[in-house]
Formats: C-alpha cells, sequence, structure tokens
C-alpha cells in the first residue's frame, strides 16, 4: 500500500483565545464519541488494553483520563477548529 496522508497544512491558523472553552468541550465530546462506539462494540474498562478481552484504560469519564489522552483528545479538535477556518468558515457563538 502506498498510502501518503495528505491533511490540510493548519499550520499558518492561529485560533482565538476565546475558543478555549469550546475546545474543551468539544475534546470531552471526542472522547465521549469514542467510548460510545467501543462500548457498543463490546469493549469494557480495563487497567491495560487487551484486544483479545476486549478492555481499555481509557473506558472512563473525561475527567478521570490521564492528562494525556486528554491532550490527544484537544489536539484533534483544534486540527478540526483550524481545518474549519482555513476552509473559509467562521465559528460563532450565538
Amino acid at each position: 500500500m502506498n498510502y501518503q496522508p495528505e491533511p490540510l497544512d493548519t499550520s499558518g491558523i492561529t485560533l482565538d483565545k476565546g475558543l478555549a472553552e469550546l475546545i474543551e468541550l468539544l475534546a470531552r465530546n471526542t472522547h465521549d464519541n469514542w467510548a460510545q462506539i467501543r462500548l457498543e462494540e463490546g469493549w469494557k474498562y480495563g487497567p491495560e488494553r487487551n484486544e483479545q478481552k476486549r478492555e481499555h484504560p481509557c473506558l472512563v469519564p473525561y475527567e478521570k483520563l490521564p492528562e494525556s489522552e486528554k491532550n490527544y483528545d484537544r489536539q484533534t479538535t483544534i486540527e478540526v477548529l483550524k481545518a474549519i477556518q482555513l476552509l473559509g468558515f467562521r465559528i460563532i457563538k450565538l
């Protein structure tokens, strides 16, 4: 396979500091969506990731995640928001 990812170059995009609350809310939602899918697939909490037992240590509420995992969800959110901006859209709180 010669797959070459080509994400949008968002390196020149700076997000408004006022989006910090939105970033955290969306990161939490990203985690909850991931967890819901895993639970529907039969996964459950386990202290270590185990494919055979379908156990994962991150099947916990967002608040209980290690900071490294929260940062992963935040970074995903930040990249989506930057892509939205790069593509010419704006986010406005109503």
